[in-house]
């Protein structure tokens, strides 16, 4: 889980920093360095390790194949990265907590 919290969020920062700064720097200022020093790292490297991460977590979780597709388009939408991630965490950690226990004693 803890793979899949870290490559959501720097996944999510870049794709913002890229959308929000980088290609409005490029289309306004005709400046597109910092569109290709933001934007061949998340495409290349952060994006795709993002979707390892989701594939190794569906993978243990044993999520159907339409949550996995749904948590790997939020990568690609700003700021959902960021809400999805929440929920598959909340829900994670829903998942993790055990029952209460109750034996015969009632203890």
């Amino acid at each position: 889980m803890t793979r899949y919290r870290v490559m959501a969020y720097v996944t999510g920062v870049l794709l913002i920093v890229l959308c929000f700064v980088a290609v409005p720097l490029k289309l306004f200022a005709h400046n597109g360095v910092l569109s290709t020093v933001i934007g061949i790292p998340h495409g290349m490297i952060c994006y795709p390790l993002y979707l390892l991460a989701t594939f190794d977590l569906y993978r243990r979780v044993r999520w159907p194949l339409s949550k996995m597709v749904v948590i790997v388009l939020a990568g690609i939408v700003p700021f959902l990265a960021f809400y999805v991630e929440r929920r598959v965490v909340a829900e994670l950690r829903e998942r993790a907590v055990p029952a209460p226990r109750t034996d015969a004693a009632g203890v």
